[in-house]
C-alpha cells in the first residue's frame, strides 16, 4: 500500500511546533509521508526569548533567522517542509485596532492565496489535512486566514473545474482543525498547584468560557513524541521562550497528565465513526484498500 499522508497547514513558522507536533513526529516515524506548510515566513514576528531581544543578526534579518529556525524545527520532528511564501500580517494590537499592512497574507484575495496551496494539496496528494478552526484558534488574523485558505484548498483540490493550472485534481479525504481541550488545560493547571508552582494557566481558563470549546472528536497518543516536540518548540529560538509557558509543566509529569494531541475532524469524505477516534488515518486505511480491492 502506498504510504499515508498528512499535510498540516499553519499560519507562521513555529505553529507547527506548538499545535500538533508530537503527533505529526509520531505518523512520520510510523512511515507516513508528512508535510507542514507555512503560509506566511513569520517577518513580523515579535522576538519573545528575552536572552535573543537585541540581538545584532536576529534584528537586522529576521527574515533569515526564522528560515534557519524553521528547518532545525523540521529537522526535529522528521517532517517535510513548504513555504507558502505570503507575508506575515502582524498582530495588530490597540484600541481601535489599526489597519493591516498593505500586501500582507490577511488582506489577500481568498482565490490568490488559497492557489499556491491547492498546488501542493495537489502534488503531495495528501489524505489527511489539519489546520485551525474558523476563529484561528486564536484570533490572530493569519491564524483565521490559514483557516479559510485550508477549507478552501480542501474543498476546491479535487474539483477538475477550480483552479485550473495548478496539477491533477486530488481530493484529500479528511479535515481536522487542532483542538485545545479544557480538560489538558485545567489538568496541568491543578497539578502545578499541587506542587506549589505558579500556574500560567489560569488566565486563559479565566478568558475563555466554556461555551467557546469546540467538540474534540480525536485523540492522538504521542507522548513518546514529546521530546521532538519540544526539541522543535526549542529550534524557534527567537519565538519560544525556554522558561515560558510552554515548559513550565515538569516533563516528568506531562505524560500521566496528558498522554495526547487533540483534534476536531471538522471534513470528512469518509463515514464518521461513533466515539472518540485515536488516529488522524482512521477509516482511511481500510478505505485504501477497499479501493485497491
Amino acid at each position: 500500500m502506498e504510504p499515508l499522508r498528512l499535510m498540516a497547514v499553519h499560519a507562521h513558522p513555529d505553529d507547527e511546533s506548538s499545535k500538533g507536533a508530537a503527533t505529526t513526529a509520531r505518523y512520520a516515524a510510523e512511515g507516513a509521508e508528512v508535510l507542514v506548510v507555512s503560509c506566511t515566513g513569520g517577518e513580523r514576528g515579535s522576538i519573545l526569548n528575552p536572552a535573543l531581544v537585541g540581538d545584532p543578526r536576529v534584528e537586522r534579518d529576521m527574515v533569515a533567522v526564522r528560515r534557519e529556525e524553521m528547518a532545525s524545527a523540521a529537522a526535529a520532528l522528521g517532517v517535510q517542509h513548504r513555504w507558502l511564501g505570503f507575508v506575515d500580517s502582524g498582530l495588530p494590537e490597540g484600541d481601535p485596532l489599526p489597519p493591516l499592512p498593505e500586501g500582507c497574507f490577511a488582506l489577500e484575495p481568498l482565490e490568490v492565496a488559497s492557489k499556491p496551496l491547492v498546488a501542493v494539496v495537489r502534488e503531495f496528494r495528501p489524505h489527511v489535512m489539519t489546520t485551525y478552526d474558523e476563529n484561528g484558534g486564536y484570533p490572530h488574523p493569519d491564524h483565521v486566514m490559514c483557516h479559510r485558505v485550508s477549507v478552501e484548498a480542501f474543498e476546491a483540490a479535487g474539483d477538475p473545474d477550480r483552479y485550473p493550472g495548478t496539477g491533477e485534481p486530488w481530493a484529500p479525504l479528511k479535515l481536522y482543525y487542532n483542538a485545545w481541550d479544557r480538560g489538558r488545560i485545567l489538568a496541568f493547571h491543578e497539578r502545578m498547584l499541587a506542587l506549589g508552582l505558579e500556574s500560567p494557566y489560569e488566565p486563559w481558563l479565566e478568558r475563555r468560557p466554556e461555551s467557546e470549546d469546540r467538540p474534540v472528536t480525536t485523540r492522538v497518543e504521542c507522548a513518546e513524541y514529546f521530546p521532538a516536540r519540544d526539541a522543535a518548540l526549542r529550534a524557534h529560538a527567537t519565538q519560544v521562550d525556554p522558561a515560558g509557558p510552554f515548559f513550565v509543566v515538569p516533563r516528568e509529569e506531562e505524560p500521566a497528565l496528558w498522554s495526547t494531541e487533540d483534534f476536531e475532524l471538522a471534513r470528512t469524505l469518509l463515514p464518521r465513526v461513533d466515539g472518540i477516534e485515536d488516529d488522524l488515518f482512521a477509516g482511511v486505511r481500510e478505505h485504501l484498500g477497499a479501493t485497491r480491492a
